[in-house]
């Protein structure tokens, strides 16, 4: 029987690990099992993008100056605990904006709220939702840890994979904490810095956790040298800039139909990207203070939504951030030419970039 597709055996990889999870605590009583499934369930959908670059990176590396090999059990490990921390990041960041859903369907502090007002039980269902989420979130952390070690019990590289995960994890942290500080740090900072201080934001919640630190994930398996990282990080962090760029285009203006998420939700949360930025700059003071006052109020209507949408549009902001976008991809592709990295995987990588900024969700 011929070896499944890399991303179809990472999916095998994950469901074959949250299985032994669920049997572990099937003994525990009905809450238990609620809560372990409600954890599984985050797993489910979603673009595997990050397992995606890990097993690529591996490829670009473990395969240059050689035949295409299929890729070892450390990297699918590693790519499937990134899509279980990627989870654990997404339950953590529903609860701290408020949002209701997440891929279609009720976000994780909802859905625990939904288990408790079914079971009867007492107290306020809102309440125990959110504090069993953050729970939830921290269960996930630990599946990922757990299943990276697993995949490096034997692993050769396993020492700078472990290097590469750790930095990730403490990025990822403080750019989601600086993300709601800048919600209420803005308005300390000149406005001409505000651009700038999104994508230090970008950088480091998405842009390096995104793609770029899967992509060196996947190479220190491989056992990528100095050159072989130093052109997967020159390629992926311009790449996760372009690819949160998109993410904030698509809170604004998405289609929820498409993102799973109501149209308008970043202007509800208040997010403080480079499009609310280019805006403001582009706007006089009283102007800026009608669009100040529609950042960050979550009772903004369909209507309310429709004029910031427009206010955005009509002030060149989604404009420059097209530019943007573009300009960061284009130096994500030069980094890939006449690189010491295997030719089949720097055209996937290429594929991915498209996929990854030319989208609807």
């Amino acid at each position: 029987m011929p070896s499944p597709a890399p991303i179809e055996a990472v999916s095998q990889r994950l469901a074959s690990f949250l299985d032994t999870r669920a049997r572990e605590w099937s003994g525990f009583g009905p809450e238990a099992t609620v809560f372990v499934e409600n954890a599984a369930s985050t797993l489910s959908g979603g673009k595997r993008l990050r397992a995606r670059f890990c097993v690529t990176g591996w490829q670009a590396v473990a395969d240059h100056g050689d035949a295409p090999k299929t890729p070892s059990g450390d990297v699918l490990a590693a790519a499937a605990a990134l899509e279980i921390f990627h989870a654990a990041a997404l339950v953590h960041d529903d609860i701290i904006d408020n949002s209701d859903t997440r891929r279609g369907r009720p976000a994780a502090h909802r859905a625990l709220e939904a288990e408790h007002t079914a079971s009867g039980w007492a107290g306020s269902a809102e309440a125990f939702g959110r504090s069993a989420a953050i729970l939830l979130g921290d269960l996930l952390v630990a599946w990922s840890d757990d299943l990276l070690e697993d995949g490096l019990r034997d692993a050769p590289h396993a020492a700078g994979a472990r290097d590469v995960y750790g930095l990730m994890r403490r990025e990822v942290t403080v750019g989601q904490f600086l993300d709601i500080a800048e919600e209420a740090a803005f308005v300390t900072a000149p406005d001409a810095e505000h651009a700038e201080r999104a994508l230090r934001v970008a950088s480091l919640k998405s842009a390096r956790y995104s793609i770029q630190h899967p992509l060196l994930l996947g190479g220190a398996l491989a056992g990528a040298d100095a050159a072989q990282s130093a052109a997967l990080s020159a390629f992926g962090h311009p790449l996760g800039l372009a690819f949160q760029l998109r993410d904030d285009v698509l809170g604004v203006f998405g289609d929820s139909a498409v993102t799973g998420k109501p149209s308008g939700d970043d202007l509800r949360e208040g997010k403080r990207t480079v499009l609310v930025a280019y805006t403001r700059e582009a706007l006089g003071p009283a102007e800026r203070r009608t669009f100040d006052a529609l950042i960050g109020d979550p009772t903004l209507d369909a209507a309310q939504v429709a004029a910031a949408q427009e206010t955005i549009a009509a002030s060149g902001a989604l404009t420059r951030v097209e530019g943007l976008i573009d300009a960061y991809a284009d130096e994500a592709d030069r980094a890939l030419r006449d690189t010491p990295l295997a030719a089949g995987p720097v055209e996937a990588l290429r594929a991915l970039a498209r996929d990854a900024t030319a989208r609807a969700s």
